[in-house]
């Protein structure tokens, strides 16, 4: 059985980490929630690639930091942040991808609530 990751964790964000970069932040309420997820192996930087339609070299960083419960990954921006072409200058809506990611779970999980 799978769960969204939308369901696990309390924050998925999206921020420019710089012109050329954007950073998702993933953050757990729960201690259960972060190690499902970070163990489960959903989050490969092929995987992540696969959802963005990227290189999976252009994916830079897969972080998980464990005194936060939170999951940092970092992406090269396809398109520079401000060029005329973006459409997301903040890089706030990018998080977007990840909501619906299927993380294997033992059961319909109620792990993100604490």
């Amino acid at each position: 059985m799978t769960t969204p990751l939308h369901r696990l964790a309390r924050v998925i964000r999206s921020k420019n980490a710089g012109p050329y970069e954007l950073t998702l932040d993933i953050l757990f309420d729960s201690q259960q929630a972060f190690e499902t997820v970070r163990d489960s192996g959903a989050l490969t930087e092929e995987r992540v690639a696969s959802l963005y339609g990227i290189p999976s070299d252009n994916v830079l960083a897969i972080i998980a930091f464990a005194p936060a419960r939170a999951i940092k990954i970092t992406l090269i921006r396809p398109t520079v942040s401000g060029a005329v072409v973006d459409t997301d200058v903040y890089g706030a809506q990018q998080h977007v991808p990840l909501l619906d990611l299927p993380i294997p779970t033992e059961e319909d999980s109620t792990l993100g609530e604490s």
